[in-house]
């Protein structure tokens, strides 16, 4: 490669992780080749209908298809300065990674790989995994992390704060095409070995949910004292120690299969070198604690009753097709003698697994003949709608709100019962 030639990106695995990134990539110049063994997920994506939902992502594809070539072909790889495995991870019932896919996928792509081509494992894997990998020498091997979130992928993938790259050793620098690609994006670059790299992803996402252990701890608190945990958190943010962008939005428990994965993670690895992990299993139990918490609101608010309950929100959060570990799914399948009638603006009512569920094309359609309204995914489409509204529409008067989509004030005024997360009955 020239110093005035541009490298061929390459991306296998085009699940949400591999199409952000590619289009992003393109976006930044670069001509790309996404690649992924399923056919049908090729063509969906060459002929615009996306697999996935993501604000910004459609756009940034269309403004981009003269730099993106998406093939089930592998000899396409072959073209490729740097080639990305970009598959997401697969996760077993107790929240275990399945690197099968993955290893498939590595194994593949070194069969394709021109002589002098990179290869860089952008899937999230465990400390070790890299070093491990065989048929490559080291110096063509990165691992670099990804931080991606759901529902603000374009962006985070368009505007990294950092990236954190794992080399074979600490002494080894970066290859001049890989870096290029990585200055293109103008951020710093944080070279490490492999193992501290893969650590560095699962420490972030550990920090992550002890802001929402801490916030949950407090926001139960300050239902039983009176509190508003809506006034607390704002003070805390203006703390320079903690910061403006810190997670201290209490939810109903972990959700969406990442964070879960990287505590899981840590347990085997404690397990495994006999070191401490009490405080990610405290973690995990305050989850299961706070996941409970709509189950527990409704049955307390309407003891015996077999009523209809409208439920706004399937997917595990707004802006994103994923209903992985969902809390809104999770709760459906504690109410199995409500009626339920649903509304979600991507997810259909078949993700739904409860003997009496309906759909509403409509939130406000929901609400008909409804004991209850339960908010359990904040999506936009729900804020825009009326305390007025609701209260017409509703036939009783509770509704749970854990992330406050709705103004409190406001649905009180309206004669609403409105329960929150981190909320006190007189606050």
């Amino acid at each position: 490669m020239s110093m005035t030639t541009r490298p061929v990106v390459g991306f296998v695995g085009l699940t949400h992780l591999g199409v952000n990134s590619a289009a992003a990539t393109a976006e930044r110049g670069f001509q790309v080749i996404g690649f992924d063994p399923d056919r049908g997920v090729v063509e969906r994506l060459a002929s615009g209908d996306l697999p996935i939902a993501e604000p910004g992502l459609d756009e940034l594809l269309r403004a981009n298809a003269h730099r993106l070539t998406f093939t089930s072909g592998p000899e396409a790889l072959s073209r490729c300065d740097i080639v990305y495995i970009s598959a997401d991870v697969p996760t077993d019932a107790r929240s275990g990674s399945d690197l099968t896919p993955i290893r498939q996928l590595i194994s593949l792509a070194i069969q394709h790989l021109s002589d002098r081509g990179l290869l860089v494992v952008l899937s999230q894997a465990p400390p070790g995994f890299t070093r491990e990998i065989r048929g490559l020498e080291p110096h063509r091997l990165m691992y670099q992390v990804e931080t991606l979130v759901f529902g603000r992928a374009v962006d985070r993938a368009l505007n990294p704060e950092r990236f954190i790259v794992g080399l074979h050793a600490a002494s080894a620098s970066l290859d001049p095409r890989y870096r290029t690609l990585l200055d293109a994006f103008g951020c710093p670059i944080l070279p490490m070995v492999y193992e501290s790299a893969e650590l560095a992803k699962i420490a972030i996402n550990c920090c992550l949910v002890a802001s929402i252990g801490v916030a949950n701890t407090l926001a139960e608190l300050c239902e039983q004292v009176g509190a508003d945990w809506g006034e607390i958190a704002p003070a805390l943010k203006l703390d320079a120690r903690i910061g403006p962008s810190a997670y201290l939005t209490p939810g109903l428990g972990i959700a969406g299969g990442n964070l879960e994965r990287d505590l899981t993670t840590v347990l085997d690895l404690a397990d495994r070198h006999d070191t401490d992990a009490g405080i990610i299993r405290a973690l995990i139990a305050n989850s299961r604690r706070r996941q409970g918490w709509a189950v527990q609101t409704v049955r307390a608010a309407l003891p015996g009753a077999k009523g209809r309950l409208a439920v706004w929100g399937l997917t595990y959060k707004e802006n994103t097709h994923s209903i992985r570990n969902s809390p809104s799914l999770a709760t459906l399948q504690q109410l199995p003698d409500f009626a339920v009638t649903v509304h979600d603006p991507v997810a259909p009512l078949s993700v739904v697994s409860h003997p009496n569920a309906a759909a509403a094309a409509d939130p406000l359609d929901a609400l008909v003949d409804a004991d209850a309204l339960l908010i359990l995914t904040p999506w936009a489409e729900y804020r825009r709608q009326t305390v007025q509204d609701i209260a017409a529409r509703l036939k009783g008067r509770l509704v749970l709100d854990p992330y406050r989509v709705l103004d409190v004030r406001a649905a009180r005024a309206a004669g609403l019962d409105y329960r929150a997360l981190g909320l006190g009955d007189d606050a």
